[in-house]
């Protein structure tokens, strides 16, 4: 049976811009490349039915927050289309106008993100909940694997992780997402808090 959604020319095009503007990026604390996240996001929106379009903004989706000063919203819109500079946009947690250097707190810059996800248009929610699902499998595996010191490599602790992600799934009820992506991002949260009040006891 061929696929419903053709990847084609616009696609490698992203792919490409990509690696140029993450091709020197890691996962945070670790030796991963930072694309391998990028393919996974985007390999999970597929996944979840979404169109060629949804798909290239998640290999973009931080495009803008971790390199703004390479790429911007207006030339995302002139090379890949008004939808996906809109999704990326989106699924940027910095200011508008963001240019680079000191980013707003995280808690503000999570609040604002959250808020923003109950309006966000479908290809908006269903980028989203792919990346934070696969930042999620993929923090459960380190937590598994080195247990408590795993959260030592972010900015906020465990407790405010969860919570963030708590939130995050709160709003993608309220907004109706619904499906096989959301229901594995709420077991992989329960596990993650599951380690969190693990690691709080010890």
């Amino acid at each position: 049976m061929s696929p419903s959604v053709r990847l084609g020319k616009k696609f490698e095009d992203a792919l490409s811009l990509a690696l140029e503007v993450h091709g020197g990026d890691t996962r945070k604390g670790k030796d991963t490349p930072y694309v391998s996240h990028l393919l996974g996001v985007a390999s999970l929106v597929l996944m979840d039915g979404g169109s060629e379009d949804e798909a290239i903004a998640g290999l973009l989706h931080d495009t803008l927050e971790d390199h703004p000063e390479e790429v911007t919203k207006e030339q995302l819109a002139e090379r890949f289309g008004g939808t996906v500079s809109e999704i990326v946009v989106s699924c940027t947690d910095t200011e508008p106008g963001y240019s680079g250097g000191p980013k707003a707190p995280w808690r503000e810059r999570k609040e604002r993100y959250v808020a923003h996800l109950a309006h966000a248009s479908v290809g908006a929610r269903r980028v989203a909940l792919a990346d934070k699902l696969y930042n999620a499998r993929d923090l459960l595996a380190d937590v598994r694997r080195e247990g408590a010191k795993t959260w030592n490599r972010f900015t906020a602790g465990p407790a405010d992780q969860i919570r963030y992600l708590r939130e995050v799934q709160k709003s993608m009820h309220v907004a109706g997402k619904t499906g096989v992506l959301m229901e594995e991002f709420e077991r992989v949260l329960d596990d993650l808090a599951e380690f969190a009040e693990d690691g709080a006891r010890r």
